[in-house]
């Protein structure tokens, strides 16, 4: 794929996304809703453990509550996608027959979803956020840039990772339970309802073995401060390692699910 037609795919589905406006408007009502009720909570937490909890301090906690609303709507954890419906009615086969690949067609895509979502959700979650509990961000360049770099990041490994489950649907007739555990899982795992850090140790493994927390936990604590100096070059190796696996990932299913609708349907 030429970098003119990656970029005529992101402009296409950020244009696409601007067709939802009362779309916009209930998830911003949903985003802040569910904002202050995360920070009412972790703000309680943080100030009966004495102003800092799980190495946040209040004003960081507060702020990764605001942040990780913000891009709640960019970023995809609840694994649904475009290509999932079009694997189920078999419409797939006319994005094989394009002379793009099919993961950078639809990546492409939902990153023009994600860059539109955060302009009418994200910003004003975050101004809501500085509005009520207050919200502190890095003040370093290195930061911003990183986070930046981060957030982008954390939006293509959580599309290649809802795309792999959308290619089970190459060989299952029903995908919606793999589909809500998917939701329910990386939802949890990505430090969306408490930072990872939070969790035991056991679990907290886990979430650190999967791409998850690359997905929104990483990007949110570069933004906020919480990760500093060299840690923040690990976090984006990481997020970088995390991107290439699940690239992979998908552009190996997909194959295999190509080569299955071929033997089935001809």
């Amino acid at each position: 794929m030429t970098w003119s037609t990656g970029w005529a795919m992101v402009t296409a589905g950020f244009r696409r996304q601007s067709a939802y406006r009362l779309a916009m408007l209930a998830g911003l009502v949903a985003n802040m809703t569910f904002g202050l009720i995360r920070s009412a909570q972790l703000s309680a937490a943080s100030q009966s453990a004495g102003g800092s909890l799980a190495g946040y301090e209040h004003d960081q906690l507060m702020s990764f509550v605001w942040v990780s609303q913000g891009l709640l709507g960019a970023v995809n954890l609840f694994g649904s996608t475009e290509i999932a419906s079009r694997i189920k009615d078999g419409q797939v086969a006319v994005d094989f027959l394009r002379p793009t690949s099919v993961v950078g067609q639809y990546l492409a895509t939902d990153l023009g979803r994600a860059l539109y979502t955060f302009v009418p959700r994200g910003i004003p979650s975050v101004l809501v956020g500085a509005a009520t509990t207050g919200v502190a961000f890095a003040t370093a360049p290195l930061h911003w840039v990183a986070g930046g770099v981060g957030v982008l990041l954390g939006i293509a490994i959580a599309y290649l990772s809802a795309h792999c489950l959308a290619t089970l649907g190459f060989w299952f007739v029903e995908t919606r339970g793999f589909e809500a555990t998917y939701m329910v899982t990386t939802t949890f795992l990505a430090g969306l309802y408490l930072p990872v850090s939070m969790f035991p140790g056991w679990l907290a493994a886990i979430a650190h073995a999967s791409p998850f927390p690359s997905m929104l936990q990483r990007p949110v604590d570069v933004l906020v401060g919480r990760t500093t100096g060299l840690d923040v070059w690990t976090s984006l190796a990481t997020q970088a390692g995390w991107f290439l696996v699940m690239l992979a990932l998908a552009l190996v299913l997909t194959r295999a699910g190509r080569h299955t609708l071929e033997i089935q349907g001809g």
